[in-house]
């Protein structure tokens, strides 16, 4: 069954049983690059997904890599699947510069060389840096042992963001287009947002499953009124922040993830999927009761891994202050059509 309507129901059976093989072995740790697992994805042509046939990718679109990346998140497996193919080398392809398998995430350094809490970056067989210069933009490729200082950090669910202190001067860099750089940080919010919806519904299958086999005075928990509204609000804030996230992603795969009504439809979609994250871990937990702070216990790998994708490409805070600022801006005249385009 596929998650996302149009992706071919073989592929998706294909990215399941990869990842339920993988989460069958038990929960890994997360700050660990699991190479067998990225050596079987290249291997199928999951790594690069959407990159070009003639670059060595698969040719697939978003919805494929959407697919992939609700697959991975709903088993519990942590793997740099953004990070390589939709950040990191889809740059690299639209700067026209070379693109092999080695394995890849995108730091967008300061001006000084530093970024923050860079996805993968300890596991990179090559960083892709982006820096502002001049007014303009200069992205590289480069070997990360090179000119490149890593300080380990973690989020809270344990994958690697790690410090990157580059020395820009020993980096010859291609000027890229500014449009460019905003496409990435776009292309990473809706990852994000894709991924904290599949946590979510994760989260949501666990505390049925729950409700519907454990007993309590006699009965199911589900028999309970107080605990089938604690589901029915899960289950309505997981449809919203979904159906805000395909709206989102189908407006960039529409538009090249260009223009405002881009930018409003992913500001939508964070909003939603960052405080359904809020709504959902809190019920998931009250529904599972102590059983679901245990660390042998599923539910944390789902509830805490929605907490902390939802931070990143920005913060829910951020995202409804962003959207808030679009509404503004629309003015009364032109607020309906963005809501209905």
């Amino acid at each position: 069954m596929t998650t996302f309507p149009g992706v071919d129901s073989d592929l998706s059976g294909v990215m399941q049983a990869v990842f339920a093989k993988h989460a069958a072995a038990g929960e890994q740790d997360a700050s660990v690059f699991d190479g067998a697992l990225w050596e079987e994805l290249t291997g199928l042509g999951l790594a690069r997904l959407t990159g070009s046939e003639d670059s060595g990718g698969s040719g697939a679109g978003w919805l494929e890599a959407a697919e992939l990346l609700s697959a991975a998140a709903a088993s519990g497996v942590r793997a740099p699947l953004a990070e390589h193919d939709l950040l990191a080398c889809s740059l690299l392809e639209a700067a026209g510069l070379p693109v092999d398998d080695r394995l890849r995430t995108l730091a967008e350094v300061d001006v000084d060389g530093l970024a923050l809490a860079v996805a993968w970056a300890r596991c990179a067989q090559r960083l892709v840096l982006v820096w502002p210069a001049g007014g303009g933009w200069l992205v590289a490729d480069v070997d990360p042992s090179g000119t490149t200082e890593i300080v380990p950090g973690t989020n809270v669910i344990g994958e690697p963001r790690d410090g990157v202190s580059v020395d820009l001067g020993a980096v010859q860099g291609t000027p890229i287009e500014g449009s460019l750089v905003e496409q990435h940080r776009r292309k990473g919010a809706v990852a994000r947002a894709v991924q904290v919806c599949a946590a979510l519904d994760r989260a949501l299958a666990l505390s049925c499953e729950h409700a519907t086999t454990r007993h309590q005075f006699g009965r199911p928990l589900s028999r309970f009124q107080a605990v089938q509204h604690l589901i029915a609000d899960m289950a309505a804030e997981c449809a919203l922040a979904r159906a805000a996230t395909e709206a989102a992603l189908a407006a960039a795969m529409r538009t090249d993830w260009a223009g405002d009504e881009v930018l409003f439809r992913i500001a939508v979609a964070r909003s939603c999927a960052g405080h359904a994250a809020t709504t959902v871990v809190r019920n998931a937990h009250q529904v599972h009761g102590a059983i679901g702070t245990a660390i042998e216990h599923d539910l944390h790998r789902f509830t805490r891994a929605a907490l902390a994708w939802r931070a990143e490409f920005g913060s829910v805070d951020q995202w409804d202050r962003r959207l808030a600022a679009i509404v503004r801006d629309a003015g009364s005249d032109g607020l309906w059509s963005l809501i209905a385009d």
